[in-house]
């Protein structure tokens, strides 16, 4: 469960004193989704400039130059790819027809598969976001259709964000979530991957008192604001995806949505077995009760004895490493 916020100032008339704030603001708050590693992009002097470090956002200090057009930051929760290299956090660096930065919050299954296949090369980047650079560079170009390419080339879940050395800002909307709004009276537009993020970093800064609309994205869309605030659109073609945890579905079982999925790729890095979080969804937590639990396995282990009981201990004796 990463995060991805950032900010683009098409106006300049926000002082740069706040916008420094609202991006340490906005990293800070994404922590709640991720604190293995924190970074940002920027670009200064026409080059695109990435700052990232394997620590929580809390405990860098984000400092893009005065002037700088749009922030693009990523909080990282880990799972592939040791954080303390510091080339596996995001976001990433990318050379097409021009150069541009990457994050992603969301999980990829086929990198490997595409790497294997020959599609794109090996790398030392551990990472399994890091296909989206590559499967960008190898169009050679970065614009909706190589976008779409990417989009529709990779597995599954996420939604992707890139600055280019222009000061455009890309959102390619996946199953993940994100939360952009548009200060139109100053000339800002400011996102972060969920509401409660957005909501918390504005507050701190008071810009919550500011009129905004919400930009609506919807999964398939991919977004570009360029330098003067102007969005443009395109599409992909969103791929169904079964799921790569369970064994015991049918045909006629349903998927499971894009945030169950999400809870079942990252259950793991809390110490918490896929198939235990499997057992829950099944006998019906919803899935922001089964995140708390994977915080607080004190819940966890409740919630997994009321299974036990329901369904009888013979299907649930393994249940948490046997704490049954």
């Amino acid at each position: 469960m990463c995060a991805l916020f950032g900010w683009l100032d098409y106006k300049g008339i926000v002082p740069y004193r706040v916008l420094k704030k609202l991006t340490q603001a906005l990293a800070n708050a994404a922590e709640e989704r991720g604190t293995d590693a924190a970074g940002i992009s920027y670009v200064k002097d026409g080059k695109v400039t990435i700052f990232k470090r394997p620590k929580p956002a809390h405990k860098i200090h984000f400092n893009a130059p005065d002037g700088t057009k749009a922030i693009m930051g990523h909080t990282r929760l880990a799972t592939q790819g040791d954080r303390k290299q510091n080339y596996n956090n995001h976001p990433f660096a990318g050379h097409a027809d021009k150069e541009f930065a990457f994050a992603h919050n969301g999980v990829l299954w086929n990198d490997r598969e595409l790497r294997k296949d020959g599609t794109i090369p090996a790398t030392y980047i551990d990472t399994d976001s890091y296909i989206g650079v590559q499967l960008i560079e190898k169009q050679g170009k970065l614009d909706f259709e190589s976008l779409q390419y990417m989009a529709e080339t990779v597995e599954g879940n996420f939604c992707f964000t890139i600055l280019d050395q222009y000061n455009s800002l890309y959102i390619i909307k996946g199953s993940n979530p994100m939360y952009l709004l548009h200060f139109e009276t100053i000339g800002l537009y400011v996102y972060a991957s969920t509401e409660t993020i957005m909501r918390k970093a504005l507050k701190q800064l008071g810009l919550h008192k500011f009129e905004s609309k919400r930009v609506d994205t919807e999964e398939g869309d991919i977004l570009r604001i360029d330098r003067n605030g102007k969005i443009t659109r395109s599409q992909f073609e969103p791929k169904i995806y079964r799921s790569k945890y369970s064994s015991w579905y049918t045909d006629d079982f349903p998927y499971y949505s894009a945030q169950e999925e999400i809870l079942l790729a990252y259950c793991g890095c809390y110490g918490v077995d896929s198939s235990d979080v499997e057992l829950l969804l099944d006998y019906g937590y919803t899935c922001d009760e089964v995140e708390e639990m994977l915080v607080d396995h004190s819940l966890l282990r409740d919630a997994l004895r009321d299974v036990k009981y329901m369904y009888g201990a013979d299907i649930y004796e393994g249940c948490y490493g046997g704490a049954f």
